[in-house]
This record gives structure tokens, C-alpha cells and sequence, in this order.
């Protein structure tokens, strides 16, 4: 989709016996040589040799002034082949099964054991998520980790990994705009992983999207715009610098349209957008430190069973769908319904429905309140059940 860390017991005192021993024979030498000095005639040999003339010597436990060592050189650039090379391996095609449809995406390794950085919204509504990782072709089941919707960003783990190599990390607040960047990724769900060239065109900036789910719009903000041809499928791939360390997640791209006529249009400019790693990064901290938040869902995702609009007639979530089973079917919720209390908080849109949804839990009970179509006031109570991203 395109939316585009010894044996602490025992090392220490290894290298206190061999200090011990250190120490040891440099007393017994330092013995020996003034002993030496005692039979040996005429004036002693000073230890210390004197200084040259005009040179003061310094005091013995003088502490002397500190010389920091000189900076590593930056990394060299790396050519195309050899970013692809490295980077695409780090990375796992992901097939997410929503309904009776399969949508591809892209995910960056982030530790040898599977954990996997993407976007939300390739993974938004997926019953059952696969990966295939692009460094040894193995397939893994999927369990969501965690995810924040509003910055587009899901953390996964994969089942049983071990030994999957990662990419370097590099800093996005060092990103400056003309700097060169490939975005590598499972760009039309090809099942391979192919790169795009590009540089970077403006930092720091904001689209709106719109949300397949519950037709609510979210605005994305702080992005990295590059003109890199991020395609569907790339979506949660790696953005990287000429070093081929990771500065973004690929997140929205606009294709290029082509005209087959005898005179073909020139292509629509290219303008394709990531979330700064950074940022990324922090929401992965909060997912692995189990710290939730208003934007940041841990575990499992609750279900309700509706899937809501904005409503244009009074204010509210407009119920357009309601699973089969689901606690919502259960209440006696239908289409057409409007709520508009959520455990007691009045709701004005969908977007307000499903913020509040983010920090429950399956087994949580809520009371929703709403208006059918009649016009009447109803509410009920039901205990959210397990069910796929949203």
C-alpha cells in the first residue's frame, strides 16, 4: 500500500590476577635494578634521566593536559549497487490480508530477533500479516507490537528470527535538502526489492491523508519530501543517505502518469514523503518500553465491530458497517446509527471515535451512547473482543 545487548562473575577477576601479576613483576624488577645500583661503585644512575638545559621537568603525578583524539572520518559514500546491496537484505516484504484481499508493503529490520519497523497503514485492518525477509527468503507470521496511527508508524515482530542483519541508523535532523537518498522497497508488490534514486527537496513537511478505514483525514507533519519514485508496495521501506544509513520510513509517494498518445505529456513532478527516523525511532522505544499513549497503541487491537464516518446530520461517528458477531452487533447497533458518547465523552467525528479506541484493550468494557435513525437516544455496554489494526 502507498500512502504513501559476560560472565560478570569471573571476566573481572581475570584481569584483576593478571594485574596483580603485572604489578608484581614490575616491583620485582624495580628491586633488582636498585639493588644493582647498591653494588655497583661510584655514584648511583639517577631513574630519571635530568632534563635538558632550559627545560623544566615536570613534577612526577603531574597531571598533563588532554589531547582528544582527532575525529573519525565520515563515512564514505557508497555507490548505488553497493546501498542496495546492504540495505536490501535488512528488509522484509510484508503481505497484509484484509478481507478477501491481499495488499504489499515494506518493513525495516530493526533487531536481529524480528523486530520491524512500517507503516501503520500497510497493516491497517489486515486480519493476518506475513513477512518475507529479503536477507535469507524466509517467511514469518507477523504479531503487531504496537502502532501510532497519527504519525503512520507500526512496530512488528516476527516468529522465531534470529541472526536477521540490520541497517545503520542515521540522524534525520542532519538531513539537509539536496542531499542524495534511495528509498528501497517492494515497490509495486514485485516480491523484490528494488531502489530509487533521488535527492532530498524540502524537510520539515505536511500533507494530509485520508484514511481508508473511517474516511477521516490525517495530517502528517515534519516529513522528509525527496523526489525518489516512491512507489505503492514501498510504503514502510527504508529511506537512506550515500552511506546507506537508514534517515526515513517511505510513507507517501506520487507516481508518475504517463501519456501513450503520439505526444506524451511530461511527467507530473515527482514529490515523495518519509518520516524522519528520529521520530520513528521514538514511537519504537515506546512500543518496546510497553508506554502508551493518546497516539501510541500497545498489544492487540481492540474490537468494536463498526466501522464509522463523519456524520452530516447531527454530531457524531456515523455507523456505515457492523461485523457480523462483533460486541457492536451484539448492543444492537446498526447502520445508520450516530454515536455520540464514548464512556460518557461527547463524540463530534470518526476521528474522535477512533482516538479513543487507541488506548483500549481487548476485554476492556465501554458504553457507547447513540441516536438511531428514528431519532431515539440508546446506549449499551459491551467488552471489546481482539481483532486486527486499526
Amino acid at each position: 500500500m502507498n500512502r504513501t545487548e559476560h560472565d560478570r562473575t569471573t571476566a573481572p577477576r581475570r584481569r584483576a590476577r593478571r594485574t596483580l601479576s603485572i604489578l608484581a613483576v614490575a616491583a620485582a624488577v624495580t628491586a633488582s635494578l636498585l639493588a644493582g645500583q647498591r653494588l655497583t661503585s661510584g655514584p648511583p644512575t639517577p631513574l630519571l634521566a635530568p632534563a635538558p638545559s632550559g627545560v623544566v621537568a615536570p613534577e612526577v603525578g603531574t597531571p598533563q593536559p588532554f589531547t582528544p583524539p582527532a575525529p573519525p572520518p565520515p563515512p564514505a559514500s557508497l555507490t548505488p549497487e553497493q546501498i542496495h546491496q546492504r540495505v536490501a537484505p535488512t528488509t522484509v516484504h510484508l503481505i497484509s490480508s484484509v478481507g478477501w484481499r491481499d495488499t504489499a508493503g515494506t518493513g525495516i529490520v530493526l533487531t536481529p530477533d524480528g523486530l520491524v519497523l512500517t507503516n501503520h497503514h500497510v497493516i491497517d485492518g489486515a486480519t493476518d500479516i506475513r513477512a518475507v525477509n529479503q536477507g535469507n527468503g524466509a517467511s514469518y507470521d507477523v504479531e503487531v507490537a504496537g502502532y501510532d496511527r497519527t504519525r503512520d508508524l507500526a512496530v512488528l515482530r516476527l516468529a522465531g528470527a534470529a541472526g536477521l542483519p540490520t541497517p545503520a541508523l542515521g540522524r534525520s535532523a542532519e538531513v539537509r535538502t539536496g542531499d542524495p537518498v534511495t528509498a528501497i522497497g517492494n515497490a509495486d508488490g514485485g516480491g523484490v526489492p528494488m531502489a530509487a534514486g533521488g535527492v532530498v527537496t524540502a524537510i520539515d513537511r505536511t500533507v494530509t491523508a485520508r484514511d481508508s478505514a473511517d474516511g477521516s483525514t490525517n495530517r502528517l507533519s515534519g516529513l522528509i519530501e525527496v523526489d525518489a519514485d516512491i512507489r505503492p508496495g514501498d510504503s514502510g521501506g527504508p529511506l537512506v543517505d550515500d552511506t546507506g544509513a537508514v534517515i526515513g520510513v517511505s510513507t507517501a509517494g506520487t507516481a508518475v502518469s504517463h501519456d501513450d498518445g503520439p505526444t506524451p505529456a511530461p511527467p507530473r513532478e515527482i514529490k515523495s514523503y518519509a518520516v524522519p527516523i528520529d521520530e520513528a525511532i521514538t514511537v519504537v522505544d515506546q512500543v518496546r518500553e510497553g508506554r502508551g499513549s493518546d497516539t501510541v497503541h500497545i498489544g492487540p487491537t481492540p474490537l468494536l465491530g463498526i466501522s464509522v464516518s463523519d456524520s452530516v446530520t447531527v454530531p457524531g461517528a456515523r455507523v456505515v458497517a457492523v461485523g457480523y458477531g462483533t460486541p457492536a452487533e451484539g448492543a444492537g447497533l446498526v447502520r445508520g446509527d450516530v454515536i455520540t458518547t464514548f464512556d460518557g465523552r461527547p463524540i463530534r467525528s470518526a476521528a474522535e471515535h477512533t482516538a479513543l479506541m487507541v488506548a483500549r484493550h481487548p476485554g476492556d468494557r465501554v458504553e457507547l451512547g447513540w441516536t438511531d435513525e428514528a431519532g431515539r437516544p440508546r446506549t449499551a455496554a459491551m467488552v471489546l473482543t481482539t481483532g486486527p489494526p486499526r
